[in-house]
């Protein structure tokens, strides 16, 4: 009998809907996971509620005042704080594997250090990929650990080319559900507010990716991630829409063949898969009920009056620090939509202007790619204030 190996984990984004899952994980399967670090952003209470019940070698919290209270709170327990405290919960000596599930491009240097020290990466965390996919992707090899997606498309896309070597695909098929305005019309897009841009039909997302699935950006994105992932031309990426996200994607092989990859929308089949390959354990949760399955969909995205993920794939094609600045915009022009600042045809209209304006280079290394993002959201804010003004 296969002796029973206890996996030890780092969760990044711990108070997060990802993180939050991986628990429920860890809950199913006691005697494979044990929970070593924990880091969050600033849901103290609940990061203290998850301390106590899994019992850390530490925790981290980006918020810094917060950290000193919560401290007090969890004796025995090491507290850190800041960017510095997260990626000390990334390398901790007793991690086997992170789960790299911080929002945006908070996320890129923690999950970079804990390449570099010998984890492997379960990662929910595409920014990482997008702003820095070359140097990344070099530093998986050298370092040879594993770098699996928690995105459920790249786990699909990860599925269905088992086996497969580049040269036998025709096409890697994204789907995405359309998000809340899939059927809108441009004069609707006018006025949609941000309660209307949180009502995902399908999935439960934190604020800021619930918005860039609203806009297709989130799209757009998980394009760029999939070419550095599977080393696939940009022209071979394509995206469909398919509002029942039954299907999560779906690989085209150069002799007709398809392969999609199905099961019920529940993030934490793509946290197991990422967490176990390339074993398949026995799972207790709810898979597909085909007779009640219903028509599957599919339909072209609408570049017009979705014009983010055009960006996207245009910035792929430009490569050099196009995608970092087109990240650090985006990241930027919601944030204003998420605070009444901005409306949102602005979050793609901030983004326009950045790129229109920004200088690439060729990065040698992450302090490059950091500026050209410090650089970018500089612009960002300064686009969003003009454009604010004259609104």
């Amino acid at each position: 009998m296969k002796p029973c190996i206890v996996k030890r984990l780092a969760i990044l984004g711990s108070t997060g809907s990802i993180g939050q899952s991986a628990l429920s994980l860890v809950d199913m399967f006691p005697d494979r996971f044990k929970v070593v670090t924990l880091a969050a952003n600033a849901k103290a209470d609940l990061l203290c509620q998850q301390a106590l019940k899994y019992r850390p070698a530490m925790v981290a919290l980006y918020d810094q005042s917060a950290s000193r209270e919560l401290a007090e709170r969890l004796p025995g327990i090491r507290v850190a704080s800041g960017p510095g405290g997260v990626t000390e919960a990334a390398v901790h000596e007793g991690v086997d594997a992170v789960v790299s599930a911080i929002s945006g491009a908070a996320g890129l240097v923690p999950t970079w250090k804990a390449i570099l020290s010998g984890k492997d990466v379960a990662l929910a965390n595409k920014e990482t990929l997008v702003i820095a996919g070359e140097l990344v992707m070099r530093t998986v090899s050298s370092r040879q650990v594993k770098l699996l997606p928690v995105d459920s498309e790249h786990a699909a896309l990860h599925q269905c080319l088992r086996g497969a070597g580049c040269d036998e695909v025709k096409l890697l098929v994204l789907t995405a559900s359309g998000g809340p305005f899939f059927r809108y019309t441009a004069k609707q897009l006018e006025t949609v507010t941000v309660e209307q841009a949180l009502r995902h039909p399908t999935w439960r997302m934190g604020r800021k990716i619930t918005v860039d699935s609203a806009t297709l950006m989130n799209k757009g994105l998980e394009v760029i991630e999939a070419h550095h992932l599977f080393g696939v031309a940009p022209e071979k990426i394509t995206v469909v829409i398919h509002p029942q996200s039954t299907v999560h994607s779906m690989v085209e092989f150069i002799d007709g063949n398809v392969l999609a990859q199905m099961n019920v929308p529940d993030m934490r089949s793509a946290i197991l898969y990422a967490l176990t390959h390339p074993e398949r354990w026995q799972s207790p949760l709810p898979g597909l009920d085909f007779k009640k399955l219903g028509p599957l969909e599919f339909y072209p995205p609408d570049h017009a009056l979705f014009p983010c993920l055009r960006m996207a794939c245009q910035a792929l094609a430009k490569g050099q620090t196009y995608p970092a600045a087109l990240n650090a915009a985006n990241e930027v022009a919601v944030d204003w939509f998420l605070k009444g600042r901005l409306s949102f045809n602005g979050i793609p209209e901030v983004i326009a202007r950045v790129l229109d304006n920004h200088k690439p280079l060729e990065p040698n290394d992450l302090d490059e790619i950091l500026e050209a993002d410090r650089e970018a959201r500089g612009a960002a804010q300064a686009a969003a204030e003009k454009l604010a003004a004259t609104t």
